[in-house]
């Protein structure tokens, strides 16, 4: 006797599915619940971590600190007081190493828009670093400090220099910087000033160079700034000018574009322009606020 396969008692069949009297369904639909269900999860799953879960976004870094080596090339008239800034520099990041090139800001700046591996930049004038801008080899500057001028003589004073309008003497021998660096500007502009007219006997080109005739005795007086007279002390003799006889320069400090440690070379920018620190050595080698 064949045994039936129809619906039981009390069920009828619709379609593929039985359904009984209470109207609950039974067989195939039942057995595919829990497949639904795994695919939802499963979709869930792709939602919220991707398909590969090992590509889900990564732990956001801590904010970096400086570490590492870094170059600064800075104008000839920073070489005392630079060093002595980046020794409290590296204090406060021990990881860090800080290298010099001093020479004439014009001169610095061709040298890194030429491809020179230097880190940080700081000149003697707006002007200077304004090329360095225009070039797209620094980023944005900070003046850091200003400066003003000097007129140093031997010890003894022998020509009796007593201001700018000395320096116009006959046999006077005077000393200055070529005009393409900041200090050679700025002696231009301090005798204009003073409507005196100097034909120097040397041009040098840099600061320090014009420190070393006059100490020297080369010459009879060389225009410098006041930070470099304090800097050699007795060894020269300073001639003071009126404030309002004198004219001042401002030093911008910038991390250059192509630095091998930007983030160094931009803490040691921060740090010469921001910190009570830096600026207070600044205040002791005889330079003024950038403010």
């Amino acid at each position: 006797m064949r045994r039936r396969t129809g619906p039981g008692p009390g069920c009828s069949r619709r379609g593929n599915h039985q359904v009984d009297q209470c109207g609950r369904r039974t067989g195939r639909q039942e057995l595919k619940r829990p497949h639904g269900l795994a695919a939802v999860i499963s979709i869930l799953l792709v939602v919220v971590f991707g398909s590969n879960p090992s590509q889900a976004a990564p732990t956001p870094r801590p904010a970096s600190v400086p570490v590492g080596s870094i170059t600064v090339s800075a104008a000839a008239s920073l070489t005392d007081v630079l060093p002595v800034i980046a020794d409290a520099f590296v204090k406060k990041y021990p990881g860090t190493s800080v290298k010099f090139n001093f020479a004439g800001s014009s001169a610095l700046v061709q040298q890194i828009i030429a491809g020179a591996p230097v880190d940080v930049l700081a000149t003697a004038s707006e002007p200077t670093m304004r090329t360095a801008v225009t070039a797209g080899s620094v980023g944005a500057p900070l003046l850091f400090a200003r400066n003003s001028m000097a007129i140093a003589t031997p010890p003894g004073n022998p020509a009796k220099i007593a201001g700018p309008w000395s320096l116009s003497r006959d046999g006077v021998l005077v000393a200055q910087c070529v005009i393409a660096v900041p200090c050679g500007t700025a002696a231009r502009d301090l005798l204009a000033k003073n409507g005196v007219t100097v034909r120097p006997v040397t041009l040098e080109l840099d600061v320090r160079a014009v420190l070393a005739k006059v100490m020297a005795g080369e010459v009879d007086a060389g225009i410098v700034y006041v930070t470099d007279v304090r800097a050699v002390g007795s060894k020269v003799v300073s001639v003071a000018i009126p404030s309002e006889r004198n004219v001042m320069t401002s030093y911008p400090v910038a991390a250059v574009r192509d630095s091998a440690n930007p983030i160094a070379a931009q803490a040691f920018v921060n740090y010469l322009r921001y910190t009570p620190s830096a600026q207070g050595i600044l205040r002791a080698y005889g330079f003024a606020k950038p403010w």
